[in-house]
């Protein structure tokens, strides 16, 4: 028979404690102290060795393979796939346990347990062995309702492991109640947390799902106004993010401390553990590559797996309604229109057509707004005064009516509005008239208004 390194060096420490004990140099009852047993474990492993002498003291159990046992084959694939594809490459740690198990049970059909798995790599030396982490601060309970707050947060880091020299900052939102991820996308470093990729984002979200309750954020300079380095913050002047938060009443809460947002941090973490490796192995070495495989493939699974189910199943998402996204989420500023009818947006000078009801509109303090798709638009209160591509070229006049709209019969025309004159309408005849001499009676000398009663009447004569 054959044991184990473990079986033989358990009999061999037995063994020396027996001797001990068999030369009186020690009581029995010190016997099982020493070994860790009750004093009949001890009873009967000293009959045991009375019968059969020092293979006696062998644990059988060690001997016979358990029913349960897995194949050696299959231990060897699993070690040879983390090894070979999975695991730590040109100075990258490779996946985590957890993320190759799911990888590998989706991917390569294996169905051992996750603890097995676990302990074969950690024994192979594969994987080192962490101290379990204890528990720090009081965890806060998730939210109730899904979309009640949301998470929102970029994380800056070598996604793209193919192509280590370039840094991408991915864009992710995170529901509180159910930890399902919202949005995910990789921006290049030089736009990175700009006003358009986290407009861009919470867009895809309103379109998607709706109005949330709360969104949290860190205290970037997109989210909220710090005068100082250092201060607090003032929320008494909002950024173009928290004036389209308020115009669209969600609640924006700051976190103070990377602790504070920890779900967010941690959702970061595991996405960083998770996106790098799959992207690795997929060989994608492009930005456009990289989103479509995050919306194809990881975002769907990533919910499969993390999403929980909210305390209640009701929703906290409000309809967008009549909300206009492109005049909320867009870049506002206050303008006043020069003596030209022209206002000046970072080097663009934008021409105002003539306006119905005004002169000009010199003098006037208008709002610009930059939309997310590239286009400038000018407002005046609730009207529009003109829309005009990234270059400054209008891309449509002002509204106005057709000089065909008004007719005759047409409605009155109003105070203040641009006289319009339609078409001429053609008269098949037209008759003039010539007086011929008649006996006028005689006229009224205190009426002077019925001169014209007597008057001789028009002969009509049509015209040659």
């Amino acid at each position: 028979m054959t044991y184990t390194q473990a079986a033989v060096e358990r009999a061999m420490k037995v063994h020396e404690v027996f001797m001990q004990a068999l030369k009186g140099r020690q009581p029995w009852i010190h016997v099982a102290e020493v070994l860790g047993v009750s004093a009949r474990t001890v009873r009967r492993l000293r009959a045991r060795y009375e019968t059969h002498g020092f293979t006696g003291l062998y644990d059988h159990r060690h001997h016979t393979p358990s029913p349960r046992a897995v194949p050696l084959a299959e231990v060897q694939r699993v070690l040879h796939l983390y090894r070979d594809r999975y695991g730590p490459r040109d100075g990258h740690p490779g996946f985590n346990v957890r993320h190759f198990y799911h990888i590998a049970r989706r991917e390569h059909g294996v169905t051992v347990s996750y603890s097995f798995v676990k302990k074969a790599l950690q024994a192979a030396g594969l994987v080192p062995k962490h101290r379990a982490r204890g528990r720090h601060r009081r965890r806060r309970p998730p939210r109730p309702c899904f979309g009640e707050l949301l998470h929102l947060d970029g994380s800056r880091h070598v996604w793209l492991a193919l192509v280590p020299d370039l840094m991408l900052t991915l864009i992710a939102i995170v529901d509180d109640a159910t930890k399902q991820l919202l949005y995910a996308q990789l921006r290049e470093d030089g736009e990175g947390e700009s006003l358009e990729a986290i407009m861009t984002a919470l867009r895809e979200v309103l379109e998607t799902h709706g109005i949330p309750g709360a969104l949290y954020t860190d205290r970037a300079g997109w989210a909220v106004h710090t005068p100082t380095s250092g201060s607090a913050p003032d929320r008494t002047k909002l950024t173009q993010v928290g004036r389209a938060l308020a115009r669209l009443g969600i609640e924006h809460i700051l976190g103070f401390s990377p602790q504070a947002r920890g779900r967010s941090e941690r959702a970061n973490g595991t996405l960083q553990g998770r996106v790098v490796n799959e992207l690795r192995v997929a060989e994608i070495r492009t930005v456009a590559a990289a989103n479509q495989y995050l919306r194809e493939r990881f975002i769907p699974d990533y919910n499969e797996t993390f999403t929980v189910l909210p305390a209640d199943p009701a929703s906290a998402f409000v309809p967008l309604g009549r909300a206009d996204v492109d005049q909320i989420l867009c870049q506002q500023d206050e303008r006043v229109v020069a003596r030209d009818n022209t206002v000046s947006l970072d080097g663009l000078h934008l021409q105002i057509d003539k306006q119905r009801g005004r002169r000009s509109c010199a003098g006037l303090r208008v709002l610009t707004r930059r939309h997310l798709d590239g286009r400038l638009s000018l407002w005046w209160g609730p009207r529009c005064l003109g829309v005009y591509d990234a270059t400054g070229r209008p891309l449509r006049k002002t509204e106005k009516p057709s000089p065909r709209e008004y007719q005759h019969g047409g409605p009155p025309r109003q105070r203040g509005a641009t006289r319009l004159v339609g078409p001429r309408l053609p008269t098949p005849h037209r008759l003039r008239t010539e007086k011929t001499p008649k006996a006028r009676t005689a006229p009224h000398s205190s009426d002077r208004h019925r001169r014209a009663e007597l008057s001789p009447p028009a002969r009509r004569v049509p015209l040659r």
